[in-house]
């Protein structure tokens, strides 16, 4: 069921929820959570899709922040459509739409402190551009954790530096989730003889993939080894992580992915194996993200500190980003 609000107000948003509830419609018990969307107006359903099937592993209520690119424009129009969608249009979930424009889009924070659920905790995801220190935004200072999307931004490998310069605990990013299956097929792999050290370590894949870069950090500081990574022009077909080459004295592990979803593994005096490896979607990586409400601290001292000094080394030595 979707419930239209045109030009209204939160107060009546408010209200209207209070009445469905009172007619049985919707409730906001078996809820753990508010997970509140900011995006803009136009580009919603697909983060709104991603959270109600994520909706099914963590029943919460949604609030999507919607707004025009005009809030600072004083001549543009000050307006608030709201949609309410539950039942079958909301997953698990209780969906609350938001579109603002003009003045009425310029106080996010205002926009959604009177529709989180009460004792409950608060996760801010930002599906598209998100504001350069989260922690300090409006909707980010609200939040226990905060997501962003690295590869959702006009320049990705950048993005990555910003968030290490305004990383604070209960930060995520989507670029580091996408790397839960790299990292657990590298670590079993590991996990078998010969335990010998990793001397080098290559990871390479396309250009506009931070994860990618989020990777070798995360090798350079577990393993200690040498490591490059190389960035490849980015073409239709040539998305994500493509390999990682591991070298040891008994000689080289490749885990390579030439065909979309599937790696091949190879290791020393071992038959090669196709690897299950496919490019995690919002739904997996969202529903993840949500299983802990605590600082990711894996994550933060990859970005602050493993992934400065890969860039410092690369740089010193003249590697392409």
């Amino acid at each position: 069921m979707i419930v239209d609000l045109p030009d209204t107000t939160i107060s009546q948003v408010s209200k209207t929820l209070v009445k469905m509830r009172e007619e049985g419609g919707a409730v906001a018990l078996g809820r753990v959570l508010t997970l509140v969307i900011a995006t803009h107006v136009g580009t919603e359903e697909e983060a709104i899709e991603a959270a109600n099937d994520a909706s099914r592993e963590h029943p919460m209520r949604v609030l999507v922040v919607s707004t025009t690119q005009d809030a600072d424009d004083p001549d543009a129009e000050s307006r608030l459509d709201a949609e309410i969608r539950v039942g079958g249009d909301a997953g698990a979930s209780e969906v609350i739409v938001l579109r603002a424009c003009g003045a009425a889009a310029g106080d996010e924070e205002s926009l959604v402190m009177g529709l989180l659920l009460p004792d409950a905790p608060v996760v801010t995801w930002w599906p598209g551009t998100a504001p350069e220190r989260p922690g300090s935004s409006p909707l980010g200072r609200i939040a226990q954790r905060r997501i962003t999307d690295a590869s959702a931004q006009a320049d990705p490998q950048g993005a990555l530096d910003v968030l290490a310069q305004h990383y604070t605990p209960g930060d995520a990013d989507f670029a580091w989730t996408r790397l839960t299956l790299w990292r657990a097929q590298l670590a079993a792999v590991l996990d078998q003889p010969p335990y010998e050290p990793v001397t080098r370590v290559k990871v390479t894949g396309a250009g506009d993939s931070p994860s990618t870069t989020l990777l070798a950090a995360w090798l350079r500081m577990q393993l200690g080894a040498e490591t490059e990574y190389e960035l490849t022009p980015v073409d239709a077909e040539s998305h994500g992580i493509h390999g990682v080459t591991l070298e040891r004295a008994s000689g080289v592990i490749e885990l390579v992915r030439d065909v979309p979803g599937v790696a091949t593994l190879r290791q020393p005096a071992q038959p090669t194996h196709d690897v299950a490896l496919p490019r995690r979607n919002l739904r997996d990586c969202l529903a993840d993200e949500l299983r802990r409400l605590d600082p990711d601290e894996l994550y933060g001292e990859v970005i602050t500190q493993g992934l400065p000094a890969l860039l410092e080394v690369s740089a010193r030595e003249g590697a392409v980003r």
